[in-house]
């Protein structure tokens, strides 16, 4: 499958899975924009990936309007249009719900929800004039299943399910797709921070917390790879009819099936 000719802006981009898809799509034809709340991190991975004339690095707080819609711009200004959305962008906080600050609520899905919400906001119309794009959302396997110490991070994961959807009937009509990827666990510094955290919280060691939590439901105990990630938001991006639009995809190791 390939990108030719197509734009790409992927947020939280700078490293991790959003940095993965950026290489994929780069190797597939893309050009690609790496949105980052660090502009010294997306404008770094960008010099790691290419050239001007094939990616651009800008900063961007997605809970912020003025920012996404100044980095869609600029996206825009400098490749002409945007083909596929990747809202990649995310956080992750836990507690147990009696001790969960309301200000680390708010946070969360500000990130997660917010700034799916205002990067489809921008990206969508650009998408509309050509009559054809790709809104790919980065969900969960816990937009389908709930664990403790998540509430914040499950409900904002299950709230991109319905947001995708309500975008694929809208977009029908300007042949622009809307799907989310619900991954496992992938060793991220987003995973990696989880595990002492969980550890404290729950009362057991690290390797219990993998073992036990992270990976007990998978089939083969194993950690989801950004790559395995990657290709599924290539094929995703690269396909180009209505038929899979409105559907999440787990990638997680059977965790989730269904």
């Amino acid at each position: 499958m390939t990108l030719d000719d197509k734009v790409a802006l992927i947020t939280g981009a700078a490293s991790g899975i959003g940095y993965g898809i950026a290489k994929r799509y780069l190797e597939a034809g893309a050009r690609v924009v790496i949105a980052d709340l660090s502009v010294e991190g997306a404008t770094k991975a960008a010099k790691e990936l290419g050239d001007a004339k094939s990616v651009l690095g800008v900063g961007m707080d997605v809970s912020k309007e003025d920012q996404v819609n100044a980095g869609v711009e600029r996206a825009v200004k400098t490749f002409g249009t945007v083909d596929i959305l990747v809202s990649n962008a995310g956080i992750q906080i836990v507690h147990p719900i009696e001790e969960f600050p309301f200000a680390d609520w708010k946070k969360m899905l500000a990130i997660h929800l917010d700034g799916a919400f205002l990067t489809t906001k921008a990206c969508v119309k650009h998408m509309y004039q050509k009559n054809s794009g790709a809104l790919i959302y980065m969900g969960s396997v816990h937009s389908h299943e709930a664990s403790p110490l998540k509430a914040a991070y499950v409900a904002a994961k299950h709230g991109l399910l319905g947001l995708a959807r309500v975008m694929a009937k809208e977009g029908a009509k300007h042949n622009v797709r809307a799907n989310v990827i619900c991954p496992g666990f992938v060793k991220t510094p987003l995973v990696e921070k989880q595990i002492p955290e969980q550890a404290k919280e729950l009362g057991i060691s690290e390797e219990r917390v993998v073992k036990e939590v992270l990976l007990a439901e998978t089939v083969d105990h194993q950690f989801t790879t950004i790559e395995d990630v990657a290709e599924v938001a290539l094929f995703l991006a690269a396909f180009e009819t209505n038929a899979l639009t409105g559907q999440s995809i787990c990638v997680s190791h059977g965790w989730h099936m269904g």
